[in-house]
């Protein structure tokens, strides 16, 4: 069974400026001239329920709160909402996940088998740490984030890795598996470590810590060279972890290129560190449109209104924000779960992109479920919510086969000329797919008889 949270209740509407919680609120100096025009011009509070979903919310930022007053007294609401404080205190031992954990067996016995082992490591952020429960093991975001001792496991069919990417490799940093676009990988860190990384086998600094400039530039070199490509997709590890220097930098060197038409952004940071997403980052941003952006979403755990925040301004600059989920068991496979997500999403902007199928990554068993899960979570969407809501299930082929759809029966057949199909609610629809020559209809649609004898 999925973890399901509780829907929570809209947030407080007492104050119209931009804030990450109703304790704190942004400085002038921090304010974008858009931000200050909302600000006071707006004629309702920004986190009205009417601008932001319900599911962002003051309980999860009370959580939070809570949570920094027990574990971190001593670090003041600004330094809590500093990226750079929260990457720099990340949990990354045993001894920080057991300060605050109550751990199981499996979750210590993963920490003690992993001593010497290049496998990925550990690392969260207090942010994040805050939204997990610290008593339950099987609360999804924090399956997502602790290692236990089945990851140590391995099942046929597994491999490092499944995709094939370094098969397509032509340079250090690129992957070009589809003729028309490329993954750009620029960092191997991330500010969060999901337990079920497709690049696992990479991220971490234990796999080469960052990349520089040099790695970067014979990557745009290649993107230069190879005419064909008119799409890059920035991924890593999270691009989003890099100064804004250096996000500037591969930005304006794409955008260069003169057959390259858009640029995307792959990246967690808006669920696990909202407060990156700061204004001088949306400023740099804003300058390389058609520049679009896809977020990776687990659970409506994460839809907090830090998130909300991170999603409005990143929006607002006229960003296109999609999101990609991992279907994974007990933690999003239950179609309440799911549909969650998806609407929390679709409130703050984000439009439901795709839902993967757990790849078969090195001890990923235990967080992969069977593909009928996935196909009945589209089947509980399709028709029950917004087409908007239902996003694509798609399994990335391994060996490097690339994203193949799966969708439900909803063709069933032909009938004569007829198409024959099945909607939403397992009903049976006939369509005429017929090209015969049409007649002329009277003006109330009746179609007039050919029958001399039936004619009045």
């Amino acid at each position: 069974m999925s973890y399901s949270s509780q829907e929570p209740e809209p947030p407080s509407s007492s104050s119209n400026a931009l804030f990450y919680d109703d304790e704190t609120r942004l400085a002038p100096s921090e304010l974008t001239s858009q931000d200050r025009a909302t600000v006071t011009a707006a004629p309702q509070p920004l986190f009205a329920p009417s601008i932001l979903p319900p599911l962002s919310n003051s309980k999860a930022s009370a959580r939070c709160r809570a949570f920094r007053r027990r574990w971190y007294p001593n670090v003041s609401q600004t330094e809590w909402n500093d990226w750079r404080w929260q990457l720099k205190n990340r949990i990354t031992t045993l001894r920080e996940v057991d300060r605050i954990f109550t751990l199981t067996a499996k979750e210590y016995e993963a920490f003690g088998r992993r001593k010497g082992s290049v496998r990925m490591p550990v690392a969260i952020t207090p942010y994040y740490a805050s939204l997990m429960d610290e008593h339950d093991a099987a609360h999804p975001i924090r399956r997502c984030m602790i290692p236990v001792s089945d990851e140590l496991k391995c099942a046929d069919g597994e491999a490092a890795d499944p995709l094939g990417e370094d098969g397509h490799s032509p340079v250090p940093g690129i992957v070009h598996r589809y003729p028309d676009r490329v993954l750009f990988l620029v960092t191997p860190t991330c500010s969060n470590y999901c337990r079920y990384c497709t690049r696992s086998r990479k991220v971490g600094a234990a796999h080469g810590g960052q990349l520089g400039e040099a790695t970067w530039d014979r990557a745009i070199a290649y993107i230069e060279s190879t005419p064909s490509i008119r799409d890059v997709l920035l991924s890593g590890g999270d691009p989003l972890t890099l100064s804004d220097e250096n996000i500037d930098y591969l930005l304006s060197r794409l955008r260069r290129i003169p057959h390259v038409e858009i640029l995307r952004i792959g990246t967690k940071v808006p669920a696990v560190l909202p407060m990156r997403i700061t204004p001088q980052l949306v400023r740099i941003l804003r300058k390389y449109h058609p520049l679009w952006m896809s977020i990776h979403a687990t659970h409506p755990d994460e839809v907090t209104a830090e998130m909300a925040v991170a999603c409005t301004r990143l929006a607002d600059a006229g960003i296109p924000l999609g999101s990609q989920t991992v279907l994974l068991k007990g933690i999003n496979d239950e179609p309440q779960t799911m549909r969650q997500l998806m609407h929390g999403l679709m409130k703050m902007r984000v439009r439901p992109y795709y839902i993967y199928q757990c790849d078969p990554i090195l001890g990923s068993s235990h967080f992969r479920t069977s593909v009928d899960k996935g196909l009945d979570i589209i089947q509980s969407l399709r028709g029950h919510t917004s087409g908007y809501a239902v996003p694509t299930f798609v399994i990335d082929a391994p060996g490097g086969g690339g994203k193949v759809p799966i969708t439900p029966d909803y063709y069933v057949g032909r009938d004569g000329t007829d198409v024959v199909l099945r909607n939403f609610q397992g009903k049976l629809y006939r369509y005429p797919d017929t090209a015969g020559e049409p007649v002329q209809c009277s003006m109330d649609g009746v179609i007039p008889s050919n029958d001399p004898e039936g004619a009045a």
